[in-house]
């Protein structure tokens, strides 16, 4: 691995192309691991990658936070757990979300990175937690050539509308369906 540090965002706004927006929803398995491939590949060309994760629990360890801490990738947890239907404590989770928002506003706007990953927030803007004109509006004032990912079912229609990119991934089959349960270096 290269020691040289990642370059910043190339050139003047003149010279640098416009980032894409890329979506990448639907109810089958692959969304985060899609973008996570993007990260690989932007770190491959020396770039900088951030990805703020809505479900994930700020404390959580898993493969991908040990993965960006070796590689001195961004992967910041800013939920309380995982969860695809709203609970009890909305409150909670709402306030979460708008602090996570927040945070991922800063990096968006940061001049830092060459993708930032909004990963699970659909969740969030389904829920009502975060408006998705927020959403968008900050994805259309985000600096030029920064490309935003965002990941999560059920993809509001506005986020598809303004997208440059939409992968939907459909579950044919999936292992959970005949009880086994998620795999380390698979699913966790």
């Amino acid at each position: 691995m290269s020691t040289d540090p990642p370059s910043p965002i190339p050139g003047p706004p003149s010279s640098t192309p416009a980032g894409l927006f890329i979506v990448y929803t639907g109810n089958g398995k692959g969304k985060t691991s899609a973008a996570l491939g993007i990260v690989l590949r932007m770190m491959g060309r020396g770039m900088r990658a951030c990805m703020l994760q809505f479900i994930k629990k700020k404390s959580l360890r898993a493969a991908e936070n040990r993965f960006g801490e070796a590689m001195g990738v961004e992967i910041v947890g800013l939920g309380d757990g995982f969860t695809w239907v709203a609970r009890d404590d909305n409150a909670s989770n709402e306030a979460l979300a708008r602090e996570g928002w927040q945070i991922c506003k800063d990096r968006i706007n940061s001049g830092e990175y060459h993708v930032v990953i909004l990963d699970e927030i659909t969740y969030p803007i389904t829920f009502g937690w975060l408006p998705v004109e927020d959403v968008l509006e900050t994805i259309r004032a985000r600096p030029r050539g920064l490309h935003i990912v965002i990941t999560g079912r059920d993809a509001h229609p506005a986020l598809i509308e303004a997208a440059d990119l939409v992968t939907e991934m459909r579950e044919i089959k999936h292992p959970y369906q005949r009880g086994v349960p998620p795999q380390k270096g698979i699913d966790v």
